[in-house]
């Protein structure tokens, strides 16, 4: 009874419910894009950053990464690849021994990371091959052909066919040499990265370092990427103490945090922007009640009950709040999946997306049903509490001074 007096008052003041309709669309599509906006930038960039080289899981030496030296190597890697590889959710497993030499052009020389990599396998689990801006990518039975970052290769002044030397330490701490010829040069976007790594095939690798069998990192490619840090807690079990496996949110623990408090910054940006809408529609809520306060002061004459005056002008503004959060959300879902779809283009700024740790200036927004679910529901709540003063208010009129008020 009293939602269909509610809906009836809903029609009746077509133009009133059409504005709140509308201030509420236009609030709801605007929080939905936003979140939608500010988590897919933050996916977008842990991507990057996770994808470009460090990959999902990595297992080292227990002590490699408190103290990254030879002697907290991986001893035994084809013992450790087939006890990983059997694990259930592991897709792909692959070595990397990284060592820091001196590259050597004529009379510049550039300390770098000189990585031994199987190259075949890379191409699933980093987007090394990808990278690829000139020459040719790495292959597995490769021998001195190096694949340097554009960065370093640009300050060592040498390009696709020109060689270089490094001096080394190997594996076994002997003196390591070679002449190397470079035979691609990749860009990841991420500038200290590019100026100081270069990789070789590791069964050359393996040679000259005396690394046979051994490595600095064991890279885990999961099948299901959101459950890293679920795999890697297994493989830790599976393989025992005298190693260490972390998952990305462990490697890149700096970036997970600058991203958690980016979208704290985001969220108090968008909390303010809410507030003021806020009050915007409770304004607007209270000069449409105080507008309509003859008609409630006649209900009340006639033994409507301040209860009742109540539950019909809050029936109306839940039914204006839902239709504006479903046209709303509608809206903002759709700008969201088209955005995630085809991500956004920010054509020339490369360099200022570096910064960022941006591989790319494409930016695409999240299209996450929960997320979108969840923001509709807040600005729902938010719609309704920003009439309870209003209505409170006028509720607290006595019939005779709603029916004589100007």
């Amino acid at each position: 009874m009293l939602f269909q007096f509610a809906l009836r008052n809903v029609l009746a003041h077509g133009k009133r419910s059409v504005v709140t309709i509308l201030l509420g669309t236009i609030s709801t599509a605007l929080l939905v894009f936003s979140s939608a906006w500010m988590d897919g930038s933050h996916q977008q960039m842990i991507k990057n950053a996770v994808e470009i080289y460090p990959g999902y899981i990595q297992i080292t030496g227990a002590e490699f990464r408190q103290s990254p030296s030879f002697e907290h190597l991986l001893f035994d890697v084809d013992k450790i690849q087939a006890e990983v590889i059997d694990i259930a959710g592991v897709a792909l497993f692959t070595p990397r021994f990284e060592a820091f030499v001196l590259f050597s052009v004529g009379d510049k020389t550039v300390g770098g990371m000189l990585t031994g990599i199987n190259p075949e396998k890379e191409r699933r689990v980093s987007r090394l091959c990808a990278a690829l801006k000139d020459g040719e990518y790495l292959e597995n039975n490769d021998n001195n052909q190096l694949y340097i970052g554009n960065e370093l290769a640009r300050r060592l002044q040498v390009k696709v066919g020109d060689e270089l030397v490094f001096i080394g330490t190997g594996a076994d701490y002997s003196f390591a040499a070679d002449r190397l010829i470079v035979k691609g040069i990749f860009q990841t976007g991420l500038f200290e990265f590019d100026a100081g790594s270069a990789f070789l095939a590791k069964s050359y690798f393996d040679r000259i370092m005396a690394s046979k069998n051994l490595a600095t990192h064991g890279i885990v490619l999961p099948e299901n990427l959101n459950r890293s840090a679920q795999l890697a807690g297994v493989i830790g079990r599976r393989i025992g103490p005298k190693y260490q496996v972390a998952d990305w949110q462990q490697t890149m623990a700096g970036l997970v945090k600058s991203m958690q408090l980016d979208s704290c910054f985001g969220y108090i940006t968008l909390a303010i922007i809410f507030i003021v809408i806020f009050f915007v529609v409770m304004i607007y809520t209270l000069l449409a009640v105080f507008a309509r306060l003859k008609e409630i002061g006649i209900m009340r004459a006639i033994g409507t009950t301040p209860r009742q005056v109540f539950a019909i002008l809050l029936w109306e503004s839940s039914i204006l709040g839902f239709i504006s959060v479903w046209v709303g959300g509608l809206i903002g879902a759709a700008f969201a999946w088209y955005f995630c779809i085809h991500p956004l283009v920010f054509s020339g700024m490369e360099e200022q997306f570096k910064q960022y740790g941006l591989a790319a200036s494409a930016i695409p927004s999240a299209f996450e049903p929960l997320t979108i679910g969840r923001d509709m529901a807040v600005m729902f709540l938010l719609l309704l509490l920003s009439t309870l003063y209003p209505i409170i208010k006028v509720n607290r009129y006595q019939p005779i001074e709603a029916l004589h008020h100007v």
